[in-house]
This record gives C-alpha cells, structure tokens and sequence, in this order.
C-alpha cells in the first residue's frame, strides 16, 4: 500500500485517483502507524512552508517521516512535499524543515515574471531517475509555486527548470523521489511517473 499523507494541505484527490488509474493501491492517511506500515509514502502539498510543518508536527508526522525516509522506504514529494524536505524556508521568515537534505527554499527573484510561477513549463533532466520511465528530456509539466529550493548538494539534483532563473525542479537520491511540479496536474506524463513510483515501490 501506498500512503498518501493527508496533513490538511494538499491535492489528495487527484493523487489518489491517478495512482488508481494506473493500477496502484494508494491510500490516504494522516497517523504515523499507517506511514510506517506503508510500502512506499507520497508527500503532496500546497500552500505556505510554516503551516506545512506546523500541521505535520500537531499530528505526529514529521518523526514518522523522516523515519521511514532513514529505513529506505520509497517516497515521493510533490510541490510543498518537496520543499519541506530541506534544511530551511524563507517564506513568512526563517522556518525550520525537514533537514533531509541541507539547502534553502527562496523566493523568486523580482522581475517581469509573474510569481507564482503558474502553468505547464519545461523539465531537463539531469540525472534520469528509475521512477521516469518513457519521459523524453523538455517535457513539459505542471508547475504553481512562489518558492524553489536550492541544495547544498548540487549532486541530488535531478531536473531543472528555467523560470527567469533557472531552478531545481527535481531532486533524488537513494529512495528519495521529489519534484516541484505537480505529476497529478500534468496529464499523460504525470501519470507515467505515479506508475514509474507504484513500480519501484512494488520492487522495493
């Protein structure tokens, strides 16, 4: 089974349907017990930094995570999931993440762009995850978001995005899956990378 975490942020609807469109069990929950008896765990989220880990940490679940994370089981971030894995944000001030990976979440620069970044947009690959199975490099895929993160270990990062800077879109490393676009938003390919993640868990 495949948790999906349910902390009151996020687009769990369409997470759930489209792994059970592609043939995955894939439940939602909100309690550690059911994080730690999962096979594979999926972070979705939107919204603010702060409100993530403070719902996270009411419920119990940022322990939960991080362990399973440290235990090798598949997991998946998606948009503020993936941002709440480091180190810090700058958003609404200095709030304290995950620290999974060291490394900060900032704000666009201001320019003629609109923030949030909204709208389908271009991944390069950089490192091909196992998780990618049948997505060519430039494909495109749905993004909305203010913030980015910014590794200290440039060698996690997997994708790339240009949005008036050019920015971490998707990092892996190890049993760690995590992308700043939204797979559920993103159609045919998105839905390739649930499958991609239902597979690796099912091998895991």
């Amino acid at each position: 089974m495949i948790a999906i975490v349910d902390y009151g942020m996020g687009n769990l609807r369409s997470v759930e349907k489209g792994f059970l469109k592609v043939g995955f069990d894939a439940r939602i929950v909100s309690d550690p017990v059911s994080v730690d008896n999962a096979k594979g765990i999926v972070l979705p989220g939107v919204g603010a930094f702060m409100d993530c880990i403070k719902n996270l940490t009411d419920i119990k679940l940022t322990d939960a995570i991080i362990k399973a994370i440290g235990k090798g089981k598949p997991f998946l971030g998606i948009c503020l999931g993936l941002q709440v894995l480091f180190t810090e944000s700058e958003e609404f001030g200095v709030c304290k993440g995950l620290n999974v990976f060291k490394g900060r979440v900032v704000r666009f620069p201001k320019s003629e762009l609109k923030v949030p970044h909204m709208g389908w947009n271009t991944l390069e690959i950089k490192r091909r995850p196992p998780i990618f199975n049948g997505i060519g490099d430039k494909s495109y895929f749905y993004f909305v978001h203010s913030f980015y993160v910014v590794p200290e270990d440039k060698d996690i990062i997997a994708g790339t995005t240009d949005y008036g800077v050019n920015f971490t879109a998707m990092v892996w490393k190890d049993n760690v899956f995590a992308m700043q676009f939204h797979p559920e938003k993103s159609q045919e390919l998105g839905l390739k990378i649930l499958k991609g993640f239902g597979e690796f868990v099912r091998k895991a």
